[in-house]
């Protein structure tokens, strides 16, 4: 990544400009292009990408930034843990009573074959988090990192498929991965893989992934990897965590039962005992069917989850501490933010821009100037033109403050 730069006019830090600004998908999955991965791989089948790339992911992360990060930082249980196929290690063998965990332990059993695992490393670290930002934008769900450093010759995990679907970025060394039959299609958040009710068979691919390379696994397909070659493995697993149209189908049905009151209606009594006639029920349950069919709006639903994916983000808000008086500065220029999601909305005499963190109301005189905005425009403070100047730098401020824009 390239060193931030300063602009000598506003005092504010531009930012590095990194190799997934532009394509965040192709970042990834490149030389494929979004339609082929749509079209052929998503949901369905793997993808395995490979590269004469080593350093194409040093951006990203590197071996001596997880040392920095172990050495450096008062990791507890929920920020790190440690896997090994086989003997297994116990949580108690590395995290002191407190819930910190032993440096010295986690190098120890590390040097004895353990995987060590940083969950959720994006929450922390800000490349990772400007990279799953930009991912977010594409894919319209949450992503999340876990982050594996394997040391050579040893396995982490036994054969299992993942419940959501995952890229697996290789940025050091070598992984041998063995890929499997799809037990369970699409399996549900929660539906983990059990050892015994899915047994496991030959291997139906085989595949080495080396420094650069990348591989998409869809959820539902078998999987296990250990280290290649003489040197550690470090491996960022990218997450998706998507919303099904099982779960709008039942905000749907909710939202339905909240204005038609048969759907609120209790089952009959005695439906549970063992000489209930289901005859009637069934003719009622077609009934709500019907119901169901006519009323059910997509739009509501949509909207609802819409709003909710964007209100549990958090504002990527850079700079607005270092140059909280950028929009007090004259002559001051700003631009939306890259990748911030957003919706915007009226209120009766308010607008009301759905943004990351929550809402945020603005005054109807602002819509021309929140309209420019979002569509990609850069602007001044002479945008808000129709509010009384101070009410405009209010709205500027506002915008500023929780990233919804950028100094241009």
């Amino acid at each position: 990544m390239g060193a931030a730069g300063v602009d000598a006019g506003s005092g504010m830090t531009k930012p590095a400009k990194t190799p997934w600004a532009e394509d965040p998908l192709g970042y990834l999955i490149a030389p494929h292009g979004a339609k082929t991965f749509f079209d052929k791989h998503y949901e369905r089948s793997a993808l395995i990408v490979r590269r004469d790339e080593p350093h194409r992911y040093d951006g990203l992360l590197s071996l001596a930034r997880i040392d920095e990060i172990i050495a450096g930082i008062d990791l507890s249980e929920a920020h790190l843990d440690m896997a090994r196929a086989d003997p297994p290690v116990r949580r108690e063998d590395f995290i002191f009573a407190s819930g910190v965990a032993d440096r010295g332990a986690v190098a120890r059993h590390y040097q004895q074959g353990a995987t060590i695992i940083l969950p959720q490393l994006h929450s922390q670290d800000a490349r990772l988090k400007s990279f799953t930002r930009a991912l977010e934008s594409v894919l319209s769900a949450h992503v999340q990192t876990n982050i594996y450093l394997t040391p050579p010759n040893s396995q982490g995990f036994r054969t299992h498929y993942d419940d959501h679907d995952v890229f697996v970025i290789q940025v050091h060394g070598e992984k041998a991965w063995r890929l499997y039959d799809t037990p369970v299609e699409n399996p549900y958040r929660g539906e983990g893989f059990q050892p015994g009710e899915h047994p496991v068979g030959e291997p139906v691919e085989q595949f080495v992934l080396k420094a650069g390379d990348m591989a998409y696994v869809p959820r539902g397909l078998m999987h296990d990897a250990s280290t290649s070659g003489a040197g550690p493995s470090l491996h960022i697993t990218v997450g998706i965590i998507v919303k099904t149209w099982a779960d709008l189908m039942l905000e749907a049905v909710s939202e339905v039962a909240l204005r038609e009151p048969g759907f609120r209606r209790s089952l009959p009594p005695g439906h549970a005992r063992a000489d209930y006639d289901r005859a009637e029920s069934e003719q009622y349950f077609k009934g709500l069917l019907e119901t169901l069919s006519r009323e059910a709006s997509l739009d509501g639903a949509m909207d609802l989850f819409i709003d909710n994916f964007i209100r549990s983000r958090l504002p990527e808000s850079s700079n607005a501490i270092k140059g909280f008086d950028a929009p007090d500065r004259p002559g001051a220029r700003f631009r939306l933010r890259p990748f911030t999601p957003w919706r915007l909305a009226g209120d009766g005499d308010k607008l009301v821009l759905v943004a990351p963190g929550g809402e945020l109301p603005f005054p109807a005189a602002a819509e021309a100037g929140l309209d420019q905005v979002l569509e990609g425009k850069t602007i001044d403070i002479s945008a808000f033109s129709a509010l009384p100047e101070d009410e405009a730098k209010e709205v500027l401020k506002t915008l500023f403050a929780y990233g919804v824009v950028e100094a241009a």
